[in-house]
C-alpha cells in the first residue's frame, strides 16, 4: 500500500485493505466455513460420547463429562467482545481452524493411553473453545462481507451446510468406525484413532482452503484501540441487554425451550447401543451412525424447512406455541422405544426420524425467537451471542445432571424417558405465556444466523 495508508488509523487500513482485496464468490467460502462449524460442535458434543462408549467408559461419567464441553459455547459471550480490538475476522477463523487441527490430531493420540479419558478430554476442551471462538468470527465474516440481501440468499445454505457438518460427524464418521472395527477386525482405539486423525486432516484442509478464499470482513469499531475499549464495549452490552423490558422470562423461554430435549441428545445415542440386557436396543456403529446422522439430519432439515414456512405463513408470535408442542411431543418415540424395545432397524430409525422432524421443526421457533425478541437493540449481534450462550447453558445443565437422574431411576431407560416426558412440560407451558415486546414482523437476515442450527 502507499505512504498514505500507513499514517492510517488501523481500523481505516483494515477497511481499505479489504475494499482492494479481490471479491470472492460467496460460493467458494460460505460453504466450507459453515461445514467447519458444524463438524467440530458436533465432534466433541455428541461424537466424543460415543468414542467413550465403545471404550467402555460409564454412562454417568460419559454424561458428566462430556456434557463440560459444552460450557465454551455458554461463556462465550465474555470473550467475544475481547476479540474485536486484535487482527482480523478472517485472522481468527483460520488460527482457530488450525489449532483444532492441533487439538484434534492431539486427541487421536492420547486414545491407546492408560489415561486416554483425562487426557482426550482436554484436547476436547481446547477443540470446544476454538470451535466456539471460530463461530463467533465466522458469523461476524458472513454479516459484515454479505449485504442483506444476500445474507437472505445464503441462509438456506448456511444451514444446511452447518447439518452436513454434523451428519459427516455424528453420520458418517460413526458408521466409518463400525465398519473399520466390525469388516476389517480393528480395535475400537485403532478405529477411532484414524477417524480423529481424518478430522484434523479436515480441519486442516478448511484452514489452508480460506486462506486462499476467505474474506477478511469488516474491522470493528474498536479495532486497534486496545483491550479497555473491548471492556468498555462488554460492559455496555451487559448493562443494555438486562435493561430489556421482559428480559428474564424470555430468558426462561430460551433455557428451558429445549430442556426435555437435552436429556435426549445426551442419553439418546447411549440408549440406541447398549445391550437389551441393560435396556437397551443393541445397535452397532453403523446403525447408530445412519439413524443419528443420515436419517435423523435429514429429518432435522425437512422439520426446519416446514417450521420456517409455517412462520412465514403465521409470524412467530402466532406459531410459536405450536413449534414448542411439536419440538417437546416426540419425545414420547423415545419412551415408546425403550418400552417396546423393537429390533428391526428400520423401523428405530423411522421412529428416531419422527423426533428428529419435530426437533428441526421446533428448532425454528427457538432461533427466531432469540433473533426477533432477545437480539434487537444497538448490541445485537452480542446480544444474540448472549441468547445463543443461553441456549447452550441449557445442553450443559441437562447433560450435566442426565447421569446422576439415570442413576436415581436405577439405569432403567423407561423410568429415564419418562421423566424426559415430565420435563418437557415446562417448555410448553412457557411457550405459551413468552413475552413478545417486538411484535412486529422484521427482517432477521443481519443477524448472520438465517438459518437453524442443530
Amino acid at each position: 500500500m502507499s505512504e498514505l495508508s500507513n499514517e492510517l488509523p488501523v481500523s481505516s487500513r483494515a477497511h481499505a485493505a479489504a475494499s482492494e482485496a479481490p471479491a470472492r464468490h460467496p460460493l467458494s467460502w460460505v460453504p466450507t466455513l459453515y461445514l467447519a462449524m458444524g463438524l467440530p460442535n458436533v465432534t466433541v458434543g455428541v461424537v466424543a460420547a460415543i468414542i467413550y462408549k465403545n471404550l467402555g467408559v460409564s454412562n454417568e461419567d460419559i454424561a458428566f463429562y462430556t456434557s463440560q464441553m459444552y460450557l465454551p459455547w455458554v461463556l462465550k459471550p465474555l470473550w467475544s467482545p475481547l476479540l474485536e480490538p486484535f487482527k482480523t475476522k478472517r485472522w481468527w477463523v483460520i488460527a482457530m481452524q488450525f489449532t483444532m487441527m492441533a487439538s484434534l490430531g492431539l486427541a487421536a493420540f492420547c486414545l491407546p493411553l492408560d489415561d486416554f479419558f483425562r487426557m482426550s478430554l482436554a484436547f476436547f476442551w481446547v477443540t470446544g473453545f476454538a470451535s466456539a471462538t471460530q463461530d463467533i468470527v465466522a458469523d461476524g465474516v458472513f454479516m459484515t462481507t454479505m449485504p442483506l440481501r444476500d445474507q437472505a440468499r445464503y441462509a438456506g445454505l448456511q444451514g444446511m451446510c452447518w447439518n452436513m457438518g454434523a451428519v459427516i460427524a455424528s453420520g458418517l464418521l460413526v458408521s466409518l468406525t463400525g465398519w473399520l472395527h466390525n469388516g476389517l477386525g480393528l480395535s475400537w482405539v485403532h478405529c477411532w484413532m484414524l477417524v480423529m486423525f481424518g478430522t484434523a486432516f479436515v480441519m486442516g484442509a478448511f484452514a489452508l482452503w480460506h486462506l486462499r478464499t476467505l474474506p477478511v470482513g469488516a474491522p470493528s469499531a474498536v479495532q486497534g484501540q486496545g483491550v479497555g475499549a473491548a471492556f468498555v464495549a462488554l460492559r455496555d452490552s451487559w448493562v443494555s441487554f438486562f435493561q430489556k423490558p421482559g428480559i428474564w422470562m424470555m430468558l426462561a423461554v430460551v433455557f428451558f425451550y429445549r430442556f426435555g430435549e437435552g436429556f435426549v441428545e445426551k442419553f439418546g445415542p447411549l440408549f440406541l447401543l447398549d445391550p437389551a440386557s441393560q435396556g437397551g436396543l443393541g445397535l452397532n456403529n453403523e446403525s447408530l451412525g445412519f439413524i443419528n446422522g443420515t436419517a435423523g439430519t435429514l429429518a432435522f432439515i425437512a422439520g426446519a424447512f416446514v417450521g420456517g414456512f409455517l412462520v412465514a405463513q403465521r409470524t412467530l408470535p402466532r406459531s410459536f406455541f405450536l413449534l414448542a408442542l411439536v419440538l417437546n411431543l416426540p419425545h414420547l418415540t423415545y419412551f415408546y422405544l425403550a418400552w417396546a424395545l423393537p429390533t428391526d432397524p428400520l423401523w428405530i430409525g423411522t421412529v428416531v426420524a419422527v423426533e428428529k422432524f419435530g426437533f428441526g421443526m421446533g428448532s425454528v421457533g427457538h432461533m427466531l425467537y432469540m433473533m426477533q425478541q432477545i437480539a434487537p437493540g444497538p448490541f445485537k449481534m452480542t446480544h444474540y451471542a448472549f441468547a445463543t450462550g443461553v441456549m447452550a447453558m441449557t445442553k450443559w445443565a441437562t447433560g450435566t445432571v442426565s447421569g446422576w437422574v439415570f442413576a436415581w431411576f436405577g439405569h432403567q431407560y423407561l423410568s429415564f424417558f419418562a421423566f424426559v416426558l415430565a420435563a418437557s412440560i415446562p417448555p410448553i407451558l412457557l411457550a405459551w405465556r413468552a413475552p413478545f415486546p417486538h411484535r412486529e414482523w422484521g427482517d432477521t437476515t443481519d443477524t448472520g444466523k438465517g438459518a437453524v442450527h442443530g
